[in-house]
């Protein structure tokens, strides 16, 4: 199994827990923007919008780069591939276990069909 930082993919699942955290990177995922134009979307104010980018970049989903007083903010998905690499783990250990699973229930419906015909 990959090793992963806990305290990294903490940070990366409470980011992303909050929907409008969600909304912020997808928009991201477009291209670099603006924190104004990053919050225009949302019906808060722009300090609510900052505390949002601040969990997102304390999570290291995104960059910050300053020019004046403009604040532009790009994505950085390497949480989140390294997120979905542990999801994908575990995803394996449960397609197993459906599948031993649905092996069993094969093995038993076929088991119980033999009694069926024998009365």
């Amino acid at each position: 199994m990959v090793k992963h930082s806990s305290q990294a993919l903490n940070r990366t699942f409470a980011a992303l827990a909050d929907p409008t955290r969600r909304r912020i990177l997808a928009h991201l995922a477009r291209g670099d923007r603006c924190v104004t134009h990053l919050a225009r979307p949302h019906a808060m104010s722009l300090p609510a919008v900052s505390k949002h980018l601040r969990v997102l970049e304390k999570a290291g989903l995104l960059r910050r780069r300053r020019y004046g007083r403009v604040h532009e903010m790009r994505l950085d998905a390497k949480p989140l591939r390294e997120a979905a690499h542990w999801v994908e783990e575990y995803r394996k250990f449960w397609e197993g276990s459906l599948d031993r699973l649905a092996a069993y229930l094969e093995k038993t419906n076929k088991a119980v069909g033999k009694g069926k015909g024998q009365r």
